[in-house]
């Protein structure tokens, strides 16, 4: 079902020393020439105060020296300097943020992310595709990102794409992207948001375009049809519990959209904002206990019995 190659599972490094974006090389580039600078700037200053320091050191019977004040070049060129200085990075900052930031007018998004109390809310306009948390998007192509929230602040950041982006609740902001290569990315909201804020981490799966669009075209689909009687009746369970209140699963009476889309959660590499591995045994740890597992989330606690919950997570495993 998801359609990811071996070179699209293919983790790669999250720093800004290291971009996977053209975003991420531009902001790269004019970082580097930021660093440049003030490390000459730092240089030198220590060296002059180094230098006066020892050639002007106070000696035995030295007098008051004479005091001098105005000196007309001096003053221009310890004004003049800095003003070329800063006018040249203004000229960089300004060309940078021209070319991270083009005009969005009546450009349609590749896909929408909704921050939320904690995790990503992932829609892609024009299909049927709702899935959080894991956003896969298309290498080597232009990608248009629409950023909002649900409640509070959140800031969408991969250091290695470059440009940050605050999540604002009744606002819109606009992201491109164009990602190098295929491969597995990660980051993490870098707004506080609450109690889970550091929990709440980005992950986003590049592909070449012919899986991408394989994974669109799998991902629209409805839920499968169960067959395992045992994941029948979690599927009852899910139903008459306010689990169907909250999650949605397509092809079902489910139609939440309080908490993620789950129509094909057993897909997923990864839970609970991309901190835990999709495996059985933690996604029953957190059926069993929520609160126990990420402290703070909006999900109860059923108190399930164990029959409840193994019939739960074995439909839950059905959702491919």
């Amino acid at each position: 079902m998801q359609n990811i190659s071996q070179s699209d599972l293919k983790h790669t490094e999250n720093s800004i020393f290291s971009p996977k974006s053209q975003g991420g090389w531009t902001l790269y580039h004019l970082d580097i020439y930021f660093i440049i600078a003030a490390s000459f700037i730092m240089l030198l200053v220590i060296g002059l105060l180094i230098y006066v320091a020892i050639k002007y050191r106070a000696k035995p019977n030295d007098t008051e020296p004479k005091q001098r004040n105005g000196n007309r070049k001096m003053e221009i060129f310890m004004v003049g300097i800095p003003f070329i200085m800063i006018s040249f990075f203004f000229f960089l900052t300004v060309k940078t943020m021209k070319q991270t930031e083009p005009v969005v007018i009546n450009r349609k998004p590749t896909v929408v992310i909704n921050g939320r109390q904690w995790w990503w809310q992932v829609s892609y306009p024009g299909t049927k595709v709702v899935t959080a948390n894991e956003i896969h998007l298309p290498a080597n192509r232009k990608v248009l990102l629409k950023l909002t929230s649900s409640d509070v602040i959140h800031d969408w950041w991969m250091p290695s794409f470059g440009p940050k982006m605050d999540m604002i609740p009744g606002s819109v902001n606009y992201l491109w992207l164009n990602i190098d290569k295929p491969g597995i990315y990660e980051g993490t909201c870098s707004e506080f948001c609450g109690q889970q804020h550091a929990k709440m981490r980005i992950r986003v799966i590049a592909q070449t375009e012919e899986n991408y669009q394989k994974w669109l075209t799998e991902s629209a689909k409805e839920a499968t049809q169960i067959t395992d009687p045992i994941a029948f009746v979690g599927a009852s369970i899910f139903q008459r519990t306010s689990c169907a209140g909250c999650h949605q699963i397509r092809g079902t009476d489910a139609k939440g959209d309080v908490g993620p889309d789950l129509t094909h959660l057993a897909s997923r590499k990864t839970i609970l904002s991309g901190t835990k591995a999709n495996t059985k045994e933690n996604l029953y740890a957190f059926i069993s206990n929520p609160n126990a597992v990420k402290p703070g989330v909006n999900m109860p606690n059923f108190h399930f019995n164990k029959q409840e919950k193994a019939a739960l997570l074995a439909y839950l495993n059905t959702l491919k």
